[in-house]
Order: structure tokens, then sequence, then C-alpha cells
């Protein structure tokens, strides 16, 4: 990073917690990146108390000096309570941000802890492809689909915390089960694991033969790695289903467009990595699927710059905002 970001401490350090492994970075007051670790997310029934010393020991192995911000996944009010995450075990109502005050108690250090999609909302927002954007819509497609959202200049939480919710918003109310109880969420499309379900409804229907065989042979084994392998060899099959993909991510957007209005929209997430493949063909349907595009100033869509780093620094920053 070559960017500073105003006058935060004078060394802080942001953990993005993930479903096996916590990242942290540590950086200094000009905001580049000094330190970086890594350690294993704590996994089982009992996790949670080796969770947080975990974060306590990774905080410290970075040296951790006025502030320290924690990215989770899943529902986290506002008082950095994770309410439920769906990829860490035995998570319900699990005050992380007490926890960890308790921990570095009588230190004047200042403590944030907030949804991962929020994190990396801000890093692109502050650092990365929405610098100068006021109004702007981060969407994450990874296994699932996250988020957060800039208004006004602003970081907008929700009244409970929980803003940026996008992957459950029902776009086929008779599509498939989510994990979350419904049907049809829009990340049963237009996430990673959809790009998958997409792929593999096409190899039963006995299409992307090239996709099936990449896979080993087994249309239940395709993955979306193997679609992206395929179409960056010029498979048509493929491509169709990259092209129905990205309507099903344009979808989405132009729903975010019709409820917020925003400026841009950034797309992060693992499908970062084949934004060739995408950008193109998402922006074509959105404004296929946008309504009324002739009255307003389309939103612009770019990717994510801020790469695997991306939800830690963000994390770091939220005591800064």
């Amino acid at each position: 990073m070559n960017q500073p970001v105003g006058q935060p401490p004078a060394r802080f350090v942001g953990i993005d917690v993930g479903g096996t492994k916590a990242l942290g970075v540590a950086l200094d007051a000009s905001g580049h990146v000094v330190a970086e670790e890594t350690r294993p997310t704590p996994r089982g029934p009992d996790s949670l108390g080796p969770l947080i010393d975990t974060l306590v020991e990774l905080a410290g192995s970075l040296e951790v000096e006025a502030s320290l911000g924690v990215g989770v996944p899943g529902l986290v009010n506002r008082a950095g309570v994770l309410q439920a995450a769906p990829n860490l075990d035995g998570v319900a109502h699990f005050d992380v941000a007490g926890l960890l005050r308790a921990a570095f108690a009588g230190s004047e250090m200042r403590i944030e802890v907030d949804n991962d999609a929020t994190c990396a909302t801000v890093v692109e927002w502050k650092l990365g492809a929405g610098v100068g954007v006021s109004d702007l819509v981060l969407v994450t497609l990874g296994t699932g689909i996250g988020g957060g959202l800039v208004a006004n200049g602003e970081l907008v939480r929700g009244r409970n915390g929980f803003a940026g919710e996008y992957g459950h918003m029902v776009v086929d109310p008779t599509g498939p089960l989510c994990p979350c109880g419904r049907r049809g969420c829009w990340e049963r499309y237009a996430s990673g694991s959809g790009l998958a379900m997409l792929a593999r409804e096409a190899a039963i229907a006995r299409r992307c033969n090239a996709v099936v065989a990449l896979a080993g042979g087994d249309p239940q084994d395709v993955r979306g790695e193997h679609v992206q392998s395929a179409a960056r060899d010029g498979d048509s099959e493929a491509l169709a289903v990259i092209d129905e993909f990205a309507r099903w991510v344009a979808l989405g957007l132009s729903n975010l467009t019709n409820a917020l209005d925003p400026e841009m929209f950034v797309l992060g997430g693992g499908l970062a990595a084949g934004a060739d493949l995408y950008l193109d063909r998402i922006v074509a349907w959105f404004g296929e699927l946008l309504y009324q595009p002739h009255l307003r100033e389309i939103p612009r869509i770019e990717f994510a710059t801020s790469g695997p780093r991306a939800g830690a620094i963000g994390a770091a920053l939220l005591p800064t905002l």
C-alpha cells in the first residue's frame, strides 16, 4: 500500500478471521503493512475460548500498540457481538469485542469488531478501487455473497449492524434451498458455489463436456475453477455458463441499484481472480436489466484491488473511521 490513511495510531493491527485461518497485519502510521502473520482458526465445539486466545496471541505477536480491529464472518451487531456465523462452530451471541477488551484490560487501546465484508468495504473505499467515491456498494463473490455499503461518505452498518447481507436477497422463491433455510437466495446463483451449480446443471444436461473432463469425468465433481479453465481455453459451453452466471450477478446488482442508487459497485471475494472472464458480461447484462438506465448515471462496476489481505487491512482501519 502506498497511500496514507489519515492519522491512525503509531502502529495498529487488523485481523481477518476465516474458516481455516486468522490473518493478521500491522500497519504503520502511514498505512503501510509492516508485518503479517497467520494462525489456524480453532474449530470444534469448544473453540470459542481458544479463538479469543488466538486473537490475543496474534495481536501481541504483531506488537499491537493503540488499536485492534477484527473482522469475523457472520452477523455482527454494533456492540461487536457475533450473533451467528455459518463457518465457525458453535457461535451464537459471542461477545468478541467484550472478551478482547477484557483480555487487554488496563490498556487504552481501542478495539473494534465488525463483519469481514464490512472490513473489505472499508479498505476498498479508503485505499482501493473506490477511493474518492461517496456512494459505494461492495459485493463479495466467494463461497457465498456478503458486502458492505458507503452512503454519502459514511459507512452504513444498519440498525442492528447487519447491513450488507445481500446474498440472502431472494431472487427465485422456487429456487434451490439455501443454508439459511430459504429458497432461491441470490448467492445460490451468483457466488462461487452458484457458478459450480450452474455448471453441474449444464453437465447433467450433457453440455460442458470439456468442463466435466477437467473435473475427472463426474459432473458432480465440477467446480468453478474447472469452468474458468475451460472458458480460458475458449470452450463455448463453458463460456455460456459464464454468461449465465454473469446474468445472475447483474440481476442482483440491478436490484441493489433500485434500492440504493450507488455511484459504484466493487466486486470482491475469490471470484475477483477471474475478473477478465466475468466483468464484460456482467456489465453487458447490467445494462440490459437496469431500470430506467437512460434517466441515471449508470453505476460503474469494477473488481476489488486490495487482494487477499483486504479483510485484515480493512479491520485495522476500523478504529480510524
